[in-house]
């Protein structure tokens, strides 16, 4: 048995979904469900969410992609989606196992510095601080995720509130520290994803921070067997909350 937690539903051939940064499995629910009559879609619970074991100091990439090793194995599913820093991960999985097909939406790659890191000691100094909503907002205003004004009060004060949403929210606020390192650590000229066989399809969206898409000619190019899909009306949250029926469908295609 993985492991990690997962969430499975459906029928068909097997479809590993690998949530992202600040990600539950939970999130993607509405992506499974519309994925659900073609695929049997495994959602993996990563590491410091839920009842998956915690990130713990050894933790890195290959405690990540060994993670998602072992829901293949255990599953039999031939083909992984991932979402940002799960779409990283996928990409890294595919480097270590024999898959039919790669999906990401907008892979956490970093390609000669192109992933913002800067806002990462303020960040820690702020959660230090006991200031988690503070710090989220800093994540997402340095990552280009949100604007600033009424959005980011708004933001604030659905952190700040006592939901089920802001404690699950805040619950991985911690997790964001090794992934952003583990991203960091990664960064690279893109030439290690020419070891990325698989046929992969790359999904992105018009609306997505620019650092984000313009990565992803760099990987078509870098990778034997790829192409993109660029969607204008997405932005980068389009798998888990914006529009996962439509994402399915470009899937499913």
């Amino acid at each position: 048995m993985p492991s990690v937690d997962i969430v499975t539903t459906g029928t068909g051939p097997g479809l590993v979904v690998i949530p992202g940064t600040t990600r539950r499995a939970r999130h993607y629910a509405s992506l499974a469900a519309a994925l659900a009559d073609a695929y049997t879609v495994h959602v993996i619970e990563r590491r410091g969410r839920g009842r998956s074991p915690a990130q713990d100091d050894s933790y890195g990439m290959e405690t990540e992609v060994g993670d998602v090793l072992d829901v293949l194995a255990a599953t039999g599913a031939r083909q992984v989606f991932g979402h940002s820093y799960g779409g990283l991960i996928a990409l890294h999985a595919a480097m270590r196992a024999d898959l039919d097909r790669v999906i990401a939406y907008e892979p956490g790659v970093s390609v000669h510095g192109s992933m913002p890191s800067a806002w990462l000691p303020e960040y820690e100094r702020r959660l230090a601080a006991g200031q988690d909503a503070r710090a989220m907002v800093h994540f997402l205003h340095a990552m280009d995720f949100v604007p600033g004004g009424p959005v980011v009060t708004a933001l604030t004060f659905v952190m700040q509130r006592c939901t089920a949403e802001g404690r699950d929210t805040r619950a991985v606020l911690p997790t964001v520290i090794r992934e952003q390192r583990v991203t960091a650590a990664l960064d690279s000229d893109a030439t290690r994803y020419t070891a990325v066989t698989a046929p992969v399809l790359l999904l992105g969206g018009g609306r997505s921070p620019a650092y984000l898409q313009e990565v992803l000619p760099l990987l078509v190019e870098t990778m034997p067997n790829a192409k993109v899909v660029v969607t204008p009306e997405f932005d980068h949250n389009a798998p888990d909350l914006g529009a996962p029926s439509a994402v399915a469908g470009l899937i499913r295609a």
